[in-house]
């Protein structure tokens, strides 16, 4: 059994990254329903949280149904991130995370995010004071290193562990990597089996086949896997990795049923969270990602990206099901 502090996560548990834009409540909602079995929200400023900004504050909200969850929060100074850890606390998730992987250029270059991997103690000194403020357990997602001469992330990792953090989740990328060429499980591999790690190693990074998933879990015995860009448009990963890992077959491909009724829960949720006219314009990030692989879908594309009212959602929805309902997804 994995745990993270009290939290039981099974033996072999399925991580959703967080991811900016994607990983909001909505989302969160299909994943959990598909198996995933433990959450965080998108990255959120430190900056943002301690000024009440509302757009940082908005992705505090966590539900109920959710649990496991965890707020994730990001900034490059200690202080700041400090109070912010406070102020996510009291939101009432089951644990903190804190992003040092986050490449973006206006993220990593500020010190935030992968920018900390740059300066390891003041890394091992923030992670202290945000262990010292929270009373939840507190977890770490990082990359590799900042670069390829910067590889640190067995020592990294013990370092943390030292100073409180109860899980880590690694990025098989260095920065400078951004999210280019293959990742390297083989130093996540590393720290798992460094013999004064007790805490449980979660991999990232390229899992996107139940095949894969199912090598990667034998081959480099990790804790668990945190799935990110395969779940995008497919919450049903989850679902399709557990039922490998049992059976040896993930089964077909969701069908046009399927992917309708998902598609219909996910802009219900994301209406009930932002409201009608948000919650529309919000939902129009995903359904290309939905129905990828549909021929001549372009003209329903950009109905579903323009339409603003719930009821000629619904009615193009229909019309998208029985136009294609017999389509094959790969």
């Amino acid at each position: 059994m994995v745990r993270i502090g009290d939290i039981e996560l099974g033996d072999f548990p399925l991580l959703l990254a967080p991811m900016e834009d994607v990983s909001d409540p909505p989302f969160r909602a299909l994943c959990k329903e598909y198996g995933a079995d433990m959450m965080y929200t998108e990255f959120i400023s430190s900056e943002g949280l301690i000024r009440d900004a509302a757009k940082s504050v908005a992705k505090l909200d966590i539900f109920d149904y959710e649990r496991p969850i965890g707020i994730q929060i990001f900034g490059s100074e200690i202080e700041s991130m400090r109070e912010a850890a406070a102020i996510s606390e009291q939101a009432g998730p089951d644990l903190v995370d804190i992003n040092y992987g986050c490449p973006v250029k206006k993220v990593a270059c500020r010190g935030a995010g992968a920018g900390i991997l740059q300066d390891i103690p003041k890394m091992v000194s923030m992670t202290k004071e945000i262990v010292d403020t929270c009373k939840l357990p507190v977890t770490v997602k990082t990359r590799l290193g900042w670069d390829d001469n910067s590889k640190h992330i067995v020592e990294v990792a013990e370092r943390l562990q030292d100073v409180g953090i109860q899980a880590i989740s690694i990025h098989g990328r260095t920065r400078a990597q951004m999210y280019k060429g293959e990742a390297d499980w083989s130093l996540i591999a590393a720290v798992r089996d460094n013999p004064r790690m007790t805490i449980p190693v979660f991999g990232n990074g390229d899992i996107d086949s139940p095949e894969k998933a199912l090598a990667y879990k034998n081959k480099y015995g990790v804790d668990g896997i945190m799935i990110g860009r395969a779940a995008i448009g497919a919450p049903w990963f989850f679902q399709q990795v557990k039922r490998f890992f049992a059976t040896g077959d993930a089964g077909a491909p969701p069908d046009m049923e399927e992917r309708i009724k998902a598609v219909r829960t996910h802009l219900r949720h994301s209406i009930e969270w932002k409201g009608e006219r948000l919650g529309i314009v919000e939902m129009r990030r995903h359904y290309a990602n939905y129905f990828r692989g549909l021929p001549h879908f372009k003209e329903h594309r950009l109905a579903l990206v323009t339409l603003d009212q719930p009821d000629a959602l619904e009615a193009k929805l229909h019309e998208i099901s029985e136009r294609f309902g017999d389509h094959v997804f790969a």
